[in-house]
């Protein structure tokens, strides 16, 4: 299941080759119907037999309200998909025809049939102008479709009974079959508002704007009184200057993060020693030997310390709770694992007590809290259950215990045209979510909620 093979090989071609001026999509139940189309479309292309459809030329539609529609076919070893792609306005430099059309436009509609026989295998929907937030109806009985909700490869919904033939589905307005799913349908997932972001998008500028006086020290922070000092020992890191030629190591620079945005509230800085005291219950009776050894939750009570004091100032005393600050839910419980060219749909268990998150579910767990939490950022503190460093006393680097060895700052958000972005943050430096999370794949995150008003001066 998941995005088809062609359609993967369309959105990596619209990567590489265009450059993308993309217009504002309208609110979801606005977007101009064509079941009308659909209908005339329905024997010629939606029920003709696969290698006459296959063969037919790429057509140009123009909907009653001005909407241009391309109807054509793509195909893969299997499956061959007519697609009734929308056009997304601003694209420009493309080196195909359909440069303009890419088939994940807000609108699109498209039909997957298998070669063999012709059979309808699904319809794809996409509300948003975003390849990865689409909706699919299936064939289910005679007089009933099932309806899937996909967020970058997130089930929100999974097999979901409508009370509708596939065979009618292909041709009523989309809203008339979303209205038989009633409050179940999250809507408001596939409606995002930009002006909400304002303040995030201002501290991600902000912040972008001082990393180039920044630099990596292992072990570093800065202290509340503006020293670059060394975590483990407090020391200074140049003791005949203590304010200069400093740097941060991932945690210090989650502090310097978090400093940025209390400081125009308290005029100063937190002090490093309270942050890496152990917060809350964690580990059991098996890690506790290992602590003064191995410091296992240190990035875990690094940022459960940041959250409540951030918490306690931006908000009041109940946010400096655990429960408050921490992430603990995610509104989906399957996602599609890609491995080796394939793709599977597995269960997806959520929330691990002092553990978090599998990577695996990260994606569609931050779009899910941008629009559920918007003027939030979140600390992540990536973990795993580790070996002890192998030594010749231990050769087999035993005993394996979760074990908190990163911090990044993660921020979601949606940009002036509504379209979802993730900036990361990590060790004095900006890098991207796909680095950040193939380089972590089969670990685990715990999440941390900041809140941001737009306001950022660490110095």
């Amino acid at each position: 299941m998941g995005m088809n093979r062609f359609f993967f090989a369309a959105l990596l071609i619209f990567t590489v080759s265009f450059t993308v001026q993309l217009y504002a999509d309208l609110p979801s139940a606005k977007i101009e119907d064509d079941s009308s189309l659909r209908a005339v479309l329905r024997d010629s292309w939606f029920n003709e037999t696969p290698a006459r459809v296959q063969n037919k030329r790429a057509e140009f539609h123009t909907l009653k309200g001005g909407t241009r529609v391309q109807v054509r076919t793509e195909s893969n070893a299997d499956e061959f998909a007519i697609v009734l792609a929308r056009e997304l306005p601003g694209i420009t430099g493309g080196s195909s025809e359909d440069s303009s059309f890419p088939g994940w436009a807000q609108g699109s509609w498209i039909l997957t049939r298998r070669k063999s026989d012709g059979n309808p295998v699904r319809i794809r929907v996409f509300p948003r102008s975003d390849p990865y937030t689409y909706i699919q109806f299936r064939p289910f009985i005679d007089d009933k479709c099932q309806m899937d909700v996909v967020l970058y490869d997130a089930y929100l919904i999974r097999s979901m009974p409508l009370p509708v033939s596939f065979e009618r589905a292909m041709i009523l307005p989309v809203e008339e079959i979303l209205a038989m799913a009633g409050a179940r349908f999250p809507r408001k997932y596939f409606d995002p508002v930009p002006g909400m972001y304002r303040d995030t998008r201002e501290f991600v500028s902000a912040v972008r704007a001082k990393l180039p006086e920044l630099q990596f020290v292992d072990d570093g922070a800065i202290d509340e009184n503006g020293n670059y000092v060394f975590i483990n020992t407090l020391g200074y890191q140049n003791p005949a200057f203590p304010a200069q030629a400093g740097g941060l190591n991932c945690s210090g620079f989650a502090k310097w993060i978090v400093d940025g945005i209390l400081k125009p509230h308290t005029g100063k800085l937190l002090p490093v020693a309270p942050l890496k005291e152990g917060f809350f219950s964690r580990g059991s009776s098996y890690t506790e030997p290992w602590e003064p050894i191995r410091d296992p939750f240190f990035g875990l009570d690094w940022i459960r310390n940041l959250a409540s004091a951030a918490g306690t100032i931006l908000r009041s005393s109940s946010w400096a709770s655990l429960a408050e600050f921490e992430v603990r839910a995610q509104p989906f419980s399957q996602v599609i694992q890609r491995q080796n060219g394939g793709s599977a749909i597995r269960p997806y268990p959520g929330f691990l007590p002092d553990g978090g998150y599998g990577f695996e579910g990260l994606h569609a767990l931050l779009y899910t809290l941008a629009i559920d939490e918007p003027g939030r950022i979140y600390l992540a503190a990536v973990n795993n259950e580790l070996r002890a460093p192998i030594t010749a006393s231990n050769p087999r680097g035993l005993p394996r215990i979760r074990q908190y060895f990163h911090i990044a700052v993660l921020v979601p958000y949606f940009d002036e045209n509504g379209y979802f972005r993730i900036v990361v943050f990590e060790s004095a430096a900006e890098t991207s979510f796909n680095f950040f999370r193939n380089r972590y794949h089969g670990n685990y995150v715990n999440l941390v909620r900041i809140p941001v008003d737009g306001s950022f001066n660490p110095d």
